[in-house]
């Protein structure tokens, strides 16, 4: 007589440690001969992979468009998720484990059309009323709240812990008031406790109708139950097959909201399941298992499924592998607390560790729960380690209750040569991708300083922003570089995306530079492209050819003066990174000659808003110039700042500024300044224009007016005898323009102010007139008159 085939249903949290434990404890006593784990089916082929010794948690499947790489989903593993765990098992005890879920070439493919209907929809719906009015789902609801509600909690994860993360393996333990002989039996309280909650739910309505259309409005208005019940639909016909193929034993871990749809005793028929599946749209698709990090499994991260404390979860479930019950694994947390805590320089004694961890039973016993949870340890720490103080409570909680975990994924793994490539260069520099920023300073002087910083350049190109650029301090030499790391999971997506311009990190940085070169019109955008390239070590060629191009027939003299700088840069670079720039200065000559004598013309009656932008340029070209060093280019670029200075019809912000640049470089006395000064500063002189002057002229560096007396005196006299009316006009532009200096500065411009203004009352007094106003005061305070 045939044995007849039974099915677990193993309704699990996502990411728990109590679900994964009691998979564990579930698997051992069924003994099964399949395991069907909720997934995306494209992982199974490569879920052996999670046997690898070299697979370390946290990891994650993705599963992308291969067509396009950025719509991808992301499957994150813990080792406390019971997905990890079941699989894991079934590998080890050589039991056939598959992924069954609605395969990702589906999901993809109908996110893609709901997410292009819906982008039609909200313009026609914006357009109309005037607000965005998304469509709302009636139907779906948070399983975990409503049993906690049910059971009088106000907090959902508190009735979880208390309920299922907190509980032993022990198979006498209550669940619902009943005692129960097996760990599968606890499953099954929570799979017909869900059952009560969709007892009401609608039929569900196809996504894809009679004529093979996607009824996008169901999708977009319903989209998370219509999903549900593809989803589930898709998981009943693998528990189908897996029946049909024989198997007796059959385990199926899933969400515990699925538990109760997947029970045979309740599944429809094959052909309603059929009639949910038919018509899906398919896209082809790839998958992969990358790193992952704690901070990602954070729910704070945006992960939809994620946990508030992922670094807590692992505590509990490395507990509970090693025969620890709940209350030794508090105290061995409040240790490491403690461990932390003396990190950063606090005491924490063994017997504050043991007062608080006798707090936290002690709070635990007053809020009717069975074992302290976090939020008792939070407290019993705040009030005997940390004396109240929450702020080293904020950095243990980054350390250890979220955690610093970064996963890895054997070299065998499938990649794409993108990022095989940028594996082994991260290897070769020693660059090792962390969770947490660091910052680091590289050296270009140095071969390894050099690779590391011709890799990250590369990557910034690709638009892989692992590294961003930081402050070097107080080195103004160009021999180093100060980066900022962060590696983010997601940034696998990047690599697949840049996997389409070359299979090396260096093929494929090039050819991206080269399309965006071929694609872009500004020419500052272009001598960025150029510097990127010198930064990068990669061809400038194709840059610098459509750079000429551009520039030869461009006549936007701001365009013109803002290619100046990258472009200038990009030759002084040269001498550190010792790569020739000779192509690279022959267009800077020519851009900075077409550009000086196109300036004067230029500024000549510009509105207020043209002329800043031309001044954010003229500003730009001399730092590039100033840093260049050439003579000949320097002598036209004063020429030219020469013409704006005297220019009668340029707004006074240009003309001061091109005074005061004069004036640096000594290209004009301070007494022609002072004069100059006194002309835009006159009485018949528009004050607002003059305000731009003066702003132009100091342009947040009060040293000229610190140490000239005169021409301090002018602006003094200036500000001083501007009518009522027109100083209020101005007071707003002249605090605008001294806000820029510091406060040192702002101190001694007063003081010398102050200095004056004494200087010149003293020869007002009248002493022979003030006499008896003197002896009054005198006679009052007991003094006696001079």
């Amino acid at each position: 007589m045939t044995e007849p085939a039974t099915v677990s249903i193993l309704g699990i949290r996502h990411h728990g440690p109590g679900s994964a434990q009691s998979v564990a404890e579930a698997l051992d006593e069924i003994g099964p001969d399949c395991i069907l784990v909720e997934g995306p089916g494209e992982l199974t082929p490569i879920l052996p992979l999670l046997a690898d010794p070299d697979t370390v948690p946290p990891i994650a499947g993705l599963v992308y468009d291969a067509a396009v790489p950025r719509r991808a989903s992301f499957y994150p593993l813990a080792s406390f998720s019971p997905e990890w765990v079941a699989t894991r098992w079934g590998l080890a005890h050589d039991v056939p484990v598959e992924w069954t879920d609605l395969p990702a070439a589906a999901s993809l493919a109908i996110r893609a059309a709901v997410d292009e209907a819906g982008d039609r929809r909200h313009s026609a719906a914006t357009a109309e009323s005037g607000h965005d009015e998304p469509g709302r789902d009636e139907h779906v609801v948070d399983p975990i709240g409503a049993l906690a509600a049910a059971a009088g909690y106000d907090e959902p994860e508190r009735w979880w812990e208390d309920a299922v993360e907190h509980r032993g393996g022990d198979a006498t333990e209550r669940l619902d008031g009943v005692g129960r002989p097996g760990v599968v039996d606890r499953f099954d309280a929570v799979r017909e406790a869900i059952a009560e909650l969709r007892a009401d739910e609608p039929v569900p309505v196809p996504l894809v109708d009679d004529e093979k259309v996607l009824d996008l409005e169901t999708a977009s208005n319903q989209l998370g139950s219509a999903m549900t019940a593809v989803r589930e639909a898709a998981m009943r016909k693998s528990l189908r097959a897996a029946l049909k193929a024989g198997r007796l034993r059959i385990a199926v871990v899933c969400g515990a909201w699925h538990a109760p749809a997947l029970d045979p005793a309740r599944m429809p028929s094959a052909a309603a399941d059929n009639r949910l599946l038919r018509g899906l749209p398919k896209t082809k698709v790839a998958a992969a298992w990358v790193p992952w990090t704690a901070t990602r499994l954070s729910q704070w991260s945006g992960y939809g499924a994620g946990v508030a404390s992922p670094g807590w979860y692992r505590h509990l479930f490395d507990a509970r592998r090693d025969g620890q019950d709940t209350g030794q694994a508090a105290a061995s947390w409040m240790v490491r607390v403690a461990r932390e805590l003396r990190t950063q320089g606090r005491p924490a004694s063994p017997a504050a560790v043991v007062d608080a961890v006798r707090l936290a039973d002690s709070l635990a016993t007053l809020r009717g729960r069975p074992h302290p949870g976090l939020a008792e340890l939070d407290d019993a720490a705040l009030s005997v380690l940390a004396d109240g103080d929450r702020l080293p409570l904020s950095l243990v909680n980054d350390a250890l209750v979220v955690g610093a975990d970064v996963g890895a994924v054997p070299e065998s793994a499938p990649l794409v040569p993108l990022a095989a490539d940028l594996q082994r260069l991260q290897r070769s520099c020693r660059l090792r991708p962390a969770a947490q920023a660091k910052s680091v300073m590289l050296d270009l002087r140095t071969d390894s300083g050099r690779a590391k910083s011709v890799l990250l350049h590369r990557l910034r190109a690709l638009g892989i922003t692992w590294g961003l650029p930081g402050e070097t301090g107080p080195t103004t030499g160009t021999f180093k570089e100060a980066w900022e790391l962060e590696w983010d999971p997601t940034m696998a997506v990047a690599v697949v995306e840049a996997s389409v311009y070359g299979t090396t990190v260096e093929s494929a940085a090039a050819a991206k530079i080269a399309a965006d070169a071929a694609e872009a019109t500004d020419l500052a955008a272009l001598s960025e492209l150029i510097d990127g390239c010198l930064l990068a070590e990669l061809p400038t060629g194709p840059v610098v050819a459509a750079l000429a191009d551009r520039a030869a027939a461009h006549t936007d003299v701001p365009d013109l003066l803002a290619a100046i700088e990258p472009l200038a840069r990009v030759c002084r670079y040269g001498n550190v990174r010792q790569v020739t720039t000779a192509d690279v200065r022959e267009v800077l000559d020519q851009t900075a000659v077409r550009a000086c004598l196109g300036l004067p013309p230029a500024v000549a009656g510009l509105g207020n808003d043209a002329a800043v932008v031309l001044r954010t340029a003229i500003e730009s070209a001399h730092r590039g110039l100033m840093l260049l060093g050439a003579d000949e280019l320097t002598e036209y670029w004063f020429g030219a700042l020469n013409r704006v200075a005297d220019h009668d019809r340029a707004p006074g912000t240009l003309v001061g500024r091109a005074t005061r640049m004069l004036l640096d470089a000594d290209r004009v006395d301070r007494d022609e300044v002072e004069r100059r000064m006194g002309l835009a500063l006159a009485p018949a002189a528009d004050p607002i224009d003059a305000a731009g002057w003066l702003d132009g002229f100091l342009a947040g560096d009060a040293l000229v007016l610190m140490h000239d007396a005169a021409l301090l005196a002018v602006v003094d006299r200036w500000m001083s005898e501007a009518p009522t009316t027109v100083f209020d006009d101005l007071l707003p532009l002249l605090r605008r323009t001294f806000s820029e200096f510091t406060p040192s500065e702002r101190r001694i411009i007063g003081a010398s102010l102050a200095r004056t203004e004494q200087s010149v009352d003293h020869h007002r007094f009248d002493l022979a007139q003030a006499a008896p106003a003197i002896a009054t005061v005198a006679a009052l305070i007991g003094g006696q008159s001079a």
